[in-house]
């Protein structure tokens, strides 16, 4: 009777002096790729300690910036534009806290502020400087940074920015509380382009999605405008 097992590539696993063969290059092989091994190994350590080694420093950081930002958000709450960039008492100003804490949450959010003080000032080209270096996934507050750089692009007439930027506040995670404002801002950066068409369709958009919306009059009143000057 012949062997069942013939041909199938395992007979070393019925002979001793084939398996201790197997054992054998299985031990050279490892052997000679063990300083691979090592330098591979050695550098996913190194990766990991670096990674673990900078959220450590970010959150201590992190710390000291959000101690530094609570006194100029209240500064920029009472309407004191210059105390709250520039700082005061010793305290560290929004532009000082974005600028050397940039990698923090409480960096970046200082960015946000100090891009929206210095709007407030008429000072543009770094309002949408610090507007653009804030990066959030937060609901409502990342809308609202491209909303600000729209305004500013409106103030310095360079409305096709403007409608690009509040295009971007409409589309960031529409909500019913505040994405009609910045359809609102929409249509009028398009009227002020001249594109009328593109302005009644947002228009008509905000009516029909958000009825209920405060906004919603506005935009049936600049609608019914477009549409009889078109007439």
């Amino acid at each position: 009777m012949s062997d069942k097992n013939t041909g199938s590539g395992l007979e070393f696993l019925e002979s001793p002096e084939g398996l201790a063969g197997e054992i054998n290059k299985i031990e050279k092989s490892l052997e000679k790729n063990r300083n691979i091994f090592y330098i591979v190994g050695g550098a996913i350590l190194g990766i990991l300690a670096i990674w673990f080694g900078y959220r450590y420093y970010v959150s201590s950081q992190d710390e000291e910036a959000q101690a530094a930002l609570y006194s100029a958000v209240f500064a920029v709450e009472a309407d004191s534009l210059n105390k709250a960039l520039k700082g005061s008492g010793g305290s560290q100003g929004l532009t000082a806290i974005a600028d050397d804490f940039g990698a923090t949450p409480a960096g970046n959010l200082a960015s946000y502020y100090a891009g929206a003080a210095l709007l407030k000032q008429g000072k543009f080209d770094e309002a949408i400087e610090r507007l653009k270096a804030f990066s959030s996934s937060d609901l409502l507050v990342q809308a609202r940074a491209y909303s600000l750089i729209g305004d500013a692009y409106m103030e310095k007439n360079s409305t096709e920015d403007a409608i690009g930027y509040y295009q971007k506040a409409v589309d960031y995670k529409p909500n019913a509380y505040f994405t009609p404002t910045y359809m609102m801002k929409l249509g009028i950066a398009y009227e002020k382009a001249k594109k009328n068409t593109e302005a009644m369709e947002v228009y008509g958009e905000l009516i029909e999605k958000y009825p209920q919306s405060s906004e919603t009059l506005n935009a049936k009143k600049f609608k019914a405008l477009l549409e009889a000057a078109a007439e």
